[in-house]
């Protein structure tokens, strides 16, 4: 007959190695985190450092995903940020299938950070880059303008 105290051990157990394999632990990284613990095995770890274990590694998994989210935010914003100063529509499906399509992932929620960082970075450059050639064309207008010349050929101007 199982007791209450081998039902909870079994379910922290099967938490425990959940969260590992959510991690992306290693074998060996599995091991040297339950040998710090001074036992060859997870069944020897008692219950109330399973707990422990278990709340620690749940704490790493959420900074994780919070990250992840913080990641994937700041993409979306550069590249609306992009549509909106080019002038393009702009609604988050049309924003999802921009990023999807330059890491070439078919799911928003699949691009790994590091994809999303490249995406915000290479999104905001195209802003920088459009202003400056923006304010370089409008330089350029006003100087055509106040000078009276009317043809531009070949990057020169002509009165």
């Amino acid at each position: 007959m199982t007791t209450i105290m081998d039902k909870q051990q079994k379910w922290l157990l099967r938490q425990f190695h959940t969260l590992c394999s959510r991690l992306g632990m290693t074998e060996y990284e599995k091991r040297a985190l339950i040998e710090s613990y001074g036992v060859e095995s997870s069944k020897d770890i008692d219950n109330h450092d399973l707990m422990d274990l278990c709340h620690t590694l749940e704490l790493r998994l959420k900074k994780g995903a919070s990250e992840i989210d913080t990641l994937r935010k700041r993409a979306i914003a550069a590249i609306g940020g992009w549509l909106r100063l080019t002038g393009k529509t702009e609604n988050i499906e049309v924003i999802k299938a921009i990023a999807c399509r330059s890491t070439g992932y078919d799911n928003f929620n699949k691009i790994p950070a590091e994809r999303l960082r490249n995406v915000y970075n290479t999104f905001r450059n195209k802003q920088r880059d459009h202003r400056a050639v923006q304010a370089v064309a409008d330089e350029y207008l006003a100087q055509i303008l106040a000078t009276g010349q009317t043809t531009v050929q070949n990057n020169t101007m002509l009165n």
